[in-house]
């Protein structure tokens, strides 16, 4: 979730603010989930066209470490900006998660965001409303984009192991390879977006607190 915001000199800004909270959220965490977002999302230097004239799209994201966020800030903020992850070692699941489309809550597995993962910045694409690709089968179709999952036929160079055969364990897309590209940002459809005085919402308040899943089975 985000504003989105018409600025002079022909650019569009999507800017959303990243508060961390849970026993594995640190600084370094944090930072690194907003540098993966923030310089992924601007890499392909995304155009849209609004109203007839063209924009270069720019992503502003800013992030803090609230280790002591409680349930009730949550639920009753009322900041669009704001985008809460918790970060623990165990999910169920053994994955990270968006509480839905367009959303601003989640849950991530501490291990899923090392350097280089692109778990942020995809769990961040469906903050603003981006699904999976219904087509998982991208092999001889390149690198693939940021929103496509886990489990997704690649060519093999971009397998964990490029020796595999396609779909067994170690042949479907690894992760580190994802890119945002500007059909990414296209799928934001922010043509389609009402502002009022050049700003707008992407998104929506999901508004959930996410409790240790350690502590319950």
């Amino acid at each position: 979730m985000g504003t989105v915001e018409i600025i002079e000199g022909g650019k569009i800004l999507i800017s959303s603010h990243i508060i961390t909270y849970g026993t594995s959220a640190d600084e370094v965490i944090t930072e690194r989930i907003r540098n993966e977002m923030e310089a992924m999302w601007n890499e392909p230097r995304g155009i849209v066209t609004y109203k007839g004239e063209q924009y270069l799209v720019n992503f502003k994201i800013t992030a803090q470490l609230k280790s002591d966020v409680n349930p009730e800030e949550i639920m009753a903020n009322d900041n669009p900006l704001n985008n809460y992850f918790r970060i623990e070692e165990f999910a169920h699941g053994n994955i990270s998660f968006v509480d839905g489309l367009g959303c601003n809550t989640g849950y991530f597995k501490l291990e899923n965001l090392y350097e280089g993962s692109t778990t942020a910045a995809h769990e961040y694409g469906h903050t603003l409303g981006l699904d999976h690709p219904t087509d998982l089968d991208l092999r001889g179709r390149g690198i693939p984009g940021i929103m496509y999952p886990r489990g997704t036929l690649v060519d093999p160079q971009f397998q964990y192991d490029p020796s595999k055969p396609a779909g067994v364990t170690g042949g479907t897309m690894h992760p580190m390879y994802r890119k945002v590209k500007q059909e990414d940002i296209a799928l934001l459809k922010i043509h389609k977006i009402e502002f009022n005085q050049n700003l707008a919402i992407l998104g929506d308040f999901s508004s959930v607190w996410h409790p240790n899943h350690s502590t319950y089975p």
